[in-house]
C-alpha cells in the first residue's frame, strides 16, 4: 500500500503500516547518528531531559552535508542503522515511534519496536540529493560540536520511504527475500 503520513507518528498510524508499504512522510523529524544517540542515552541514564520531545517522534539516521548557498541543506542520505542498535531500545521505550535509515536491525531493536508499536523505515541509500529536496527547513537543536552529526530538526514534505520492519516485527529484509526466492 501507499501512504501519505504526517508526524507525529502515533501508535495508530504506525499500526496501519505493514512491511513493504511505501510512505511519503511529511512533518517534523530529527537527525541523529551514533555519537548523538550515545549522548541521548547518557542523559536518560542520568535522569536528565532530552533536548526534544521523543514521544511519537521519528529519527532519521543521517549526517547531512553542508548546504550550498540558497539551499536548506546539503545531500542528506541515510546512515547504516545497526550503529544505533545499542541505543535504539532505550529511546523506543521512551516513545520514539519511527526510525529512518538503511540496513538490518538486531533482535533487541525489533523486540523494542514490537513492545512499543514503532516502525523502521528505509530511505534509499545513494539518494541523498533527492531526499534533501524533500527537506524544507533544517535547524541544529543540540550537539553542534558534532558537526554533521549534530541533532537537527527537519521539516520534510513527502519524503519517500519504505516500511522495512513494522509493529509486528514483519521484516522486509527477511520476508521479501524469502518471497522472491519462492517465486
Amino acid at each position: 500500500m501507499n501512504y501519505e503520513i504526517e508526524t507525529p507518528l502515533t501508535k495508530e498510524k504506525c499500526a496501519a503500516l505493514k512491511a513493504g508499504d511505501t510512505v511519503l512522510l511529511s512533518g517534523t523529524i530529527y537527525t541523529a547518528r551514533d555519537a548523538a544517540h550515545k549522548r541521548l542515552v547518557e542523559l536518560v541514564k542520568n535522569g536528565e531531559p532530552l533536548p526534544f520531545d521523543i514521544k511519537d517522534a521519528a529519527i532519521y539516521y543521517a549526517g547531512p552535508a553542508p548546504a550550498r548557498p540558497n539551499e536548506v541543506i546539503g545531500s542528506c542520505g541515510p546512515t547504516t542503522s545497526y550503529r544505533m542498535d545499542a541505543y535504539a531500545p532505550t529511546l523506543l521505550d521512551l516513545g520514539l515511534k519511527g526510525m529512518i535509515g538503511k540496513g538490518k536491525r538486531n533482535d533487541e531493536v525489533i523486540d523494542a519496536m514490537k513492545r512499543n508499536g514503532a516502525v523502521y523505515f528505509a530511505a534509499t541509500g545513494g539518494a541523498g540529493a533527492l531526499i534533501a529536496s524533500c527537506i524544507k527547513s533544517a535547524e541544529i537543536i543540540c550537539y553542534e560540536d558534532l558537526g554533521s552529526e549534530a541533532i537537527r530538526r527537519l521539516k520534510v514534505e513527502k519524503m519517500p520511504l519504505t516500511v522495512v520492519i513494522d509493529t509486528t516485527g514483519a521484516n522486509l529484509y527477511i520476508d521479501g527475500v524469502k518471497a522472491y526466492l519462492e517465486s
